[in-house]
């Protein structure tokens, strides 16, 4: 019973937290590609396109920087502390979004689009909080099962912002307030108080000197962080960049744009129910496979038309949660001595980076085509599928 508590408590934290985070992408690529102007898409003389790039830059700059400390912090300080603040403060972060909104500030929505994002990445808390209480297949299960809650909220996220911008363009992000809201009382309900921690060393320093990004010092982490890298990349060319593919190609507005997420998302969804399940075959074996996949499906959407893009958009969720279920709970069981926390920090922080990147070559590359940056994600995820396979051959002793 206490396991199950444990695991429902974790799924609601990462579903209401994903939905905040991913509510916004069916909003922004109309309000800055639709032709209308605001002082939103009219800042400094920029092309809109431009701002566009940046305005999807700032929210994964703070998730990389709050997902490299925030999973050390909690290493240091307890789970339960660190989500309660990083919860309330990320509703603070929509509040402050709505009002650059309502003022067409665009610095003041960078800033808050920043801020949320580096208070978000406390996913890497959620997944070591279970990696760490839980072994075998019940962790494997559990991790698949978070990852169904993340995917999920990537679902109701840009439905709930598609359902409720029609009553203003800021309300999605008063819900999103107030359902972040809703996970920090979740969150200091279900979860027991932690023995405070004896260690005297500063929260800075633990910023400074205990982020996930130290792990690299250690040469298979090294390759995992390279190869993880590059297949993020090809996650995050998708994420960023199929809904102005969508406007582009099908003129689709942000309604339109939120029912093709649905579809997307509920197969990720479902995926991530089973994607836990044991398996015969080696764990790096697999990640390749999905990888190749989800490389073949970011490719339809860059090399077909609109009915066969949308087919590789719906089917992109199925290699995509089942490499995430795999390569978790197989970095658990192979690097958890360096703390569960810093380890899932550095595959969150590996994420974030990607989104960073993508969307600095989205910047340049939207500005020819959007379908580049779209083939570029594509390159680089069967890049990862062809290292994973070269990195099993120099482990042949992991375990499934």
């Amino acid at each position: 019973m206490k396991n199950a508590i444990l695991i429902a408590s974790a799924c609601m934290l990462a579903l209401l937290s994903t939905v905040g985070a991913s509510l916004a992408y069916p909003i922004l690529p109309p309000l800055f590609a639709s032709g209308a102007e605001s002082g939103l898409n009219q800042f400094l003389g920029l092309p809109p396109k431009l701002l566009f790039s940046v305005a999807l830059l700032v929210n994964p700059l703070g998730l990389l920087i709050g997902s490299a400390v925030l999973g050390a912090l909690s290493d240091r300080y307890g789970r339960r502390p660190v989500l309660l603040a990083s919860a309330a403060g990320a509703a603070v972060g929509h509040a402050l979004t709505a009002g650059a909104m309502m003022a067409e500030s665009y610095p003041l929505f960078l800033a808050a689009r920043f801020v949320t994002g580096l208070l978000e990445g406390n996913g890497a808390v959620a997944r070591a909080m279970l990696a760490e209480r839980l072994d075998g297949d019940l962790r494997a299960r559990a991790l698949g099962w978070l990852n169904g809650a993340f995917h999920f909220g990537w679902l109701a996220g840009p439905l709930l912002g598609g359902l409720t911008v029609g009553f203003g363009l800021t309300v999605p992000f008063w819900i999103a307030a107030a359902a972040l809201l809703l996970v920090a009382l979740l969150v200091a309900l279900a979860m027991p108080r932690e023995a405070p921690s004896t260690l005297t060393t500063s929260w800075w320093h633990v910023a400074r000197d205990r982020h996930s990004l130290n792990l690299l010092k250690h040469g298979e982490l090294r390759t995992l962080f390279r190869i993880q890298l590059a297949f993020t990349c090809g996650v995050t060319a998708f994420y960023e960049f199929y809904p102005l593919w969508l406007v582009e190609v099908g003129r689709y507005d942000a309604q339109g744009i939120a029912a093709i997420n649905v579809a997307l998302c509920g197969l990720m969804t479902l995926s991530s129910l089973f994607s836990g399940r044991p398996s015969a075959v080696e764990p790096l074996q697999r990640a390749a496979w999905h990888a190749f996949g989800l490389a073949a499906a970011v490719a339809l959407v860059a090399l077909g038309n609109l009915w066969v893009g949308m087919v590789g958009i719906v089917l992109f969720g199925v290699p995509n949660s089942f490499y995430n279920a795999v390569v978790q709970n197989w970095a658990a069981g192979r690097f958890g001595a360096h703390g569960q926390g810093a380890v899932m920090g550095l595959l969150s922080t590996t994420f974030c980076l990607a989104n960073i990147l993508m969307a600095l070559a989205g910047s340049v590359l939207t500005l020819i085509d959007t379908r580049w940056v779209l083939l570029l994600g594509a390159v680089l995820s069967a890049w990862a599928g062809w290292n994973l396979q070269a990195w099993r051959l120099r482990l042949p002793m992991t375990a499934p």
